[in-house]
């Protein structure tokens, strides 16, 4: 009887403790860095403030040329979105929606006049750069780069 009671205090235990990692902490800024790039084929120009992302742009988009257009710094807050200007007619909104101990989740809308046209969520580590392809732009595309630090 006591082995079953051990095994099941245990059990909780553990339970316990999975569901404190994985539920969300109060909401704190989060320090948010989106940079706005351009992607083509014409030419073979990779934009030196893109060095720590080449690889992954590399790796994921077939473009011979990055150009960074905007590094935007935010600084962002539970639950409260921010428009980002992209070029006319598209912006981009995005959200802190969950803050966890290992990473944050963010909510990221690519609008055109004012219409969403991409609705995701995404979740970062720390130290880490999700790539999002966006709308078309001139003769390439928008590429985002988002980063936070927490």
């Amino acid at each position: 009887m006591i082995y079953i009671l051990k095994r099941i205090f245990s059990f909780f235990l553990s339970a316990l403790f999975l569901f404190l990692l994985s539920t969300p902490m109060a909401f704190a800024q989060v320090e948010t860095r989106v940079r706005i790039v351009e992607a083509s084929n014409v030419g073979i120009l990779v934009d030196p403030a893109l060095t720590d992302v080449h690889s992954q742009l590399g790796s994921l988009f077939n473009f011979t040329s990055y150009r960074l257009l905007k590094d935007i710094h935010l600084s962002l807050v539970g639950n409260r979105p921010v428009d980002i200007f992209v070029h006319p007619g598209r912006s981009m909104e995005i959200t802190l929606v969950g803050e966890y101990r290992n990473l944050v989740e963010l909510r990221i809308r690519v609008k055109r006049d004012g219409l969403p046209i991409l609705n995701t969520h995404v979740r970062l580590s720390r130290g880490r750069t999700i790539l999002i392809g966006g709308p078309r732009h001139g003769e390439g595309t928008i590429i985002f780069a988002v980063s936070a630090r927490f």
